[in-house]
């Protein structure tokens, strides 16, 4: 009789663990979902805002466009957007789509703008059809000896940087090019060691082709580097000079720097190519993105786009 109550509470013991088991089991995969679920709306609430935020900074280089004159620092596009709580976009909504996104574009903040990429030596200038470009590497030699860079490092990635480039038949033919870079830690493909990369950011930037540098943005250090004759003061002169009034045309550069010839396919005052940066602070985490944009009249076009997430990974997104 013993034994038989023995052996009915050990069983009544296993149904019950059995019961506890699978019961924290099904929990554990309810809660899985729910987070799963939780995390794929809020990356899709992420992108949106954040494209959001890429076709108003395209509106707002259309509106400058139809505006005409030269593109300056003093410009709308070129006024940063502080970090702002995303619901300060939303006060115009109706209160049932108030309602609706509550807490979360409460805690969320939203900040960016947009940087003039003709502000920067492009590397395409530093090839000119199958050639190495003499004028352009003689603005790269500068800027590389005003940043106490190897001259030889520049040597080697104007050769590769024009091997790259090279599509012809003749240089293809049982040679390997190296791959043509799009952003500058890529650069490394060419020669460059990661930290002549890190000297070089905040001078240099890859775009599609060859452009000139809008005197109006550049920093006294890429004007020294673009303009042949040029010494470090005037260039210094010219930015102080623009903070005041900005050029209008290159004639009121010239006007500056008397002696010293400008030509509009290295010099302008104008640009097409702009880098737009987003970044959505939720409290999930940071979303940034970076988008290159090319500017042809009222047609503002989406050349690449890159998403920046908290742990460092980089998704390209190419729009044509």
């Amino acid at each position: 009789m013993k034994q038989q109550k023995g052996a009915a509470l050990l069983a009544a013991m296993l149904t019950v663990t059995l019961v506890a088991t699978i019961a924290s089991a099904a929990m554990w995969q309810q809660w899985r979902s729910v987070e799963i679920e939780s995390a794929e709306r809020a990356r899709t609430q992420n992108a949106w805002v954040l494209t959001g935020a890429l076709d108003w900074a395209r509106l707002i280089l259309r509106e400058d466009a139809r505006n005409g004159g030269a593109d300056d620092l003093s410009e709308p596009w070129a006024v940063p957007l502080a970090e702002s709580r995303l619901s300060t976009f939303l006060a115009a909504a109706d209160t049932s789509a108030s309602t609706d996104t509550g807490d979360s574009a409460t805690e969320s903040f939203l900040s960016g703008g947009i940087n003039d990429l003709q502000a920067r030596l492009n590397l395409m200038n530093l090839v000119d059809g199958n050639k190495i470009s003499p004028a352009g590497l003689a603005s790269f030699t500068r800027l590389f000896e005003l940043l106490g860079l190897s001259s030889s490092e520049l040597n080697t990635l104007a050769s590769n940087l024009r091997l790259a480039l090279d599509t012809s038949a003749e240089n293809t033919a049982g040679t390997q090019s190296p791959l043509l870079p799009q952003r500058l830690p890529e650069l490394t493909w060419l020669g460059l060691t990661p930290l002549t990369i890190a000297v070089l950011q905040p001078y240099v930037v890859v775009l599609p082709s060859r452009t000139a540098v809008n005197l109006n943005t550049a920093s006294a250090e890429v004007i020294y580097a673009a303009v042949t004759g040029l010494d470090m003061a005037r260039a210094q002169r010219l930015v102080s000079e623009r903070e005041r009034t900005p050029f209008k045309t290159l004639a009121n550069v010239t006007a500056l720097i008397t002696g010293i010839e400008l030509n509009a396919t290295e010099h302008s005052v104008n640009t097409r190519f702009f880098e737009v940066r987003g970044q959505l602070r939720t409290p999930r985490g940071v979303v940034q993105e970076q988008s290159l944009v090319q500017r042809d009249g009222l047609e503002v076009r989406i050349l690449r786009r890159e998403r920046i997430t908290p742990n460092l990974v980089t998704t390209p997104e190419t729009r044509r």
